[in-house]
């Protein structure tokens, strides 16, 4: 029966032209919406962790109720013996801590007085001291635009676009201006070794990179940090996992009656993270849920127009004795079998434009610049497994659904009229 459906669909191509290329290019369409929806989830998962909030973050309890302001002077102390307890506990995760500051950044001239000031958003992370993971989470090599990496202590880097601004060279020295963690004034000269570009409009306006014990040395922060950063080492989220360290540790270590006490927060649990990701899976199922829609109506309308056309066809196959029941389920057949090849045409054409997407990615930085939200400015796609399955969705919903619909005319031709239908037709 299949083989003599597809005969037929092969031999008269007039019948499954329209249906075939409608499925193609909604079925393309919905893989390419797809795949770059779950690349741009990924992005904002993988920036945010990366720069601000880790896999898993560790903050006093005062210090997590004020995250966004930076109050270092609610900062976690006695963080060498932290790092021993997390490294012997969870040894699957590895550990950084991190200081976050802000200030102005004062640039000198010949005679040493100012010449420019500008607002800077400093990040402040263990670059000299090894073992250190943070070279490769902050991908500095790659990020690295002109000049070098520190090397020594006083040493720091400089976003290029704020370099840029300021006419700053590698090698130039500049005063930072900020405070330290009792509240004091804290000024310290750094040597600006190199640029960098991250590709992340929020950090690549104002950031400046230090090391982590010159940062504890110029805010008075000694044996102490803002934050506590862990990465799972394959650098992979796990929500499940993360969720089960999370409950060991504050069960452990956190206590509501102590404002200073550490508290540990996962990914999801961050900046609204959680609604933000859900959002964008429900722009998926709005996707798919509007192109079953809109093609079940255009499938509808091109089979009503076919069985006009194919009038004559049901007609004599009615008057031969051909069961309605039979016939009904033949037409929605023949659909389905116009539905699956072009879901594997245009599915195979999406997966095409998807992995191109992949690759080469797309450049959105022009309407960036005045987000909040951590994303590279380079938007790419990502394929998944489910990029090859979800084409089938609309492709052969919208195929039942319009065949369904548009085959419903066999049942109003009464037997007992062909032979006048046959005869006007």
């Amino acid at each position: 029966m299949i083989r003599f459906l597809l005969k037929g669909i092969l031999r008269d191509r007039s019948r499954s032209l329209l249906p075939f290329l409608t499925i193609c290019f909604g079925v393309m369409l919905t893989v390419v919406l797809y795949s770059w929806m779950k690349g741009a989830e990924a992005n904002i998962a993988e920036s945010s962790a990366r720069f601000d909030y880790g896999h898993l973050k560790i903050m006093t309890r005062a210090y997590a109720e004020e995250a966004e302001l930076i109050p270092n002077e609610l900062a976690l102390v006695g963080v060498s013996e932290l790092m021993a307890k997390l490294a012997k506990d969870f040894p699957q995760i590895e550990w950084t801590p991190r200081i976050k500051f802000g200030g102005l950044l004062d640039l000198p001239d010949e005679k040493g007085e100012t010449l420019v000031q500008a607002p800077i958003s400093g990040l402040a992370v263990n670059l000299l001291n090894p073992p250190t993971p943070e070279k490769d989470i902050l991908n500095l090599e790659n990020a690295l635009a002109r000049g070098r990496l520190p090397q020594e202590a006083g040493e720091a880097l400089l976003s290029e676009e704020l370099a840029q601004r300021l006419g700053i060279k590698p090698g130039s020295v500049a005063t930072i201006i900020s405070q330290t963690m009792t509240g004091s004034l804290a000024l310290a000269n750094l040597r600006f070794v190199g640029t960098i570009r991250f590709g992340i409009q929020v950090l690549d306006a104002q950031a400046i990179l230090i090391d982590l014990a010159d940062a504890q040395r110029i805010l008075d922060m000694e044996d102490a940090s803002g934050e506590i950063l862990g990465f799972f080492k394959d650098g992979i989220f796990r929500q499940k996992v993360a969720e089960a360290i999370v409950n060991q540790f504050n069960a452990s270590f956190s206590q509501s009656s102590d404002r200073f006490s550490p508290i540990m927060k996962s990914l999801l649990d961050q900046g609204g993270l959680a609604d933000l990701l859900a959002m964008v899976q429900s722009v998926y199922s709005i996707i798919i849920f509007v192109f079953v829609l809109a093609m079940s109506v255009v499938l509808w309308n091109a089979g009503l127009m076919g069985n006009i056309r194919r009038f004559g066809e049901i007609g004599v196959r009615l008057a031969m004795g051909e069961d309605k029941g039979h016939l009904y389920r033949s037409l929605i057949s023949e659909s389905l079998i116009i539905g699956c090849l072009g879901s594997i045409v245009g599915t195979l054409g999406g997966l095409g434009i998807a992995y191109y997407l992949q690759v080469k990615g797309v450049n959105v930085a022009s309407i960036m610049e005045s987000s909040s939200i951590f994303i590279s400015e380079v938007m790419r796609a990502r394929i998944t497994w489910f990029s090859a399955v979800v084409g089938f969705i609309p492709g052969l919903g919208a195929t039942l659904i319009g065949s369904t619909l548009s085959a419903l005319g066999v049942y109003r031709r009464q037997t007992s009229g062909l032979m006048k239908e046959l005869e006007a037709y």
